[in-house]
């Protein structure tokens, strides 16, 4: 027994089953199922992200400052930050949950949420800061179309789908590190 047949032996007791036939694709259901998933992957976060978008946008909510009070450390790298928001109209300053990102003594231009319960970072870099997650899903979808030209058997048009997903990849790759950069900052 070689050492390669050895290494099979491992690899077939940790992947056992039916193993397909080499050009095998899965069947039409199966192809429709998993391009829906990519789909529905891809669009949450651009979904999950309007809320933030509407208030740093100053769509929603009430502007004002935001002046965070304290962050308590979670463990892993986590953290939970309390904030102050006093409202540009004035009134009284009204407990939120910050960013997690912030640091304690941190005073930034804000939105406060509908709720009233939490406040977003307004302005050029809370827009940039809310269209991480929006960017992350577009990067995602770059190679769906040479996905859907690959399950159809389409021949033509797979290089200019690659070309165009790696380039919408990039893009999404590239905004979303700007949303992290400016969340960050």
């Amino acid at each position: 027994m070689s050492m390669s047949d050895s290494f099979a032996d491992v690899v077939d007791a940790f992947q056992p089953g039916v193993k397909p036939q080499p050009g095998r694709l899965p069947g039409p259901f199966a192809r429709v199922f998993l391009v829906l998933c990519w789909l529905a992957v891809c669009l949450m976060p651009i979904l999950f992200a309007v809320g933030d978008l509407r208030l740093a946008t100053g769509e929603a909510g009430t502007p004002g400052t935001l002046t965070v009070v304290s962050c308590e450390d979670l463990g892993r790298g986590r953290y939970d930050c309390k904030g102050s928001f006093a409202p540009d109209g004035g009134g009284a300053a009204v407990a939120v949950a910050a960013s997690p990102d912030s640091e304690a003594g941190d005073v930034t231009r804000a939105q406060l949420a509908p709720e009233g319960d939490r406040a977003v970072k307004a302005g050029t870099a809370g827009v940039i800061a809310a269209l991480a997650l929006p960017f992350l899903g577009i990067g995602m979808l770059g190679f769906l179309p040479y996905v859907i030209l690959y399950f159809l058997g389409v021949r033509r048009g797979r290089r200019t789908s690659v070309v165009a997903g790696t380039l919408i990849t990039v893009a999404g790759l590239a905004g979303t590190v700007a949303g992290m950069v400016a969340a960050y900052s």
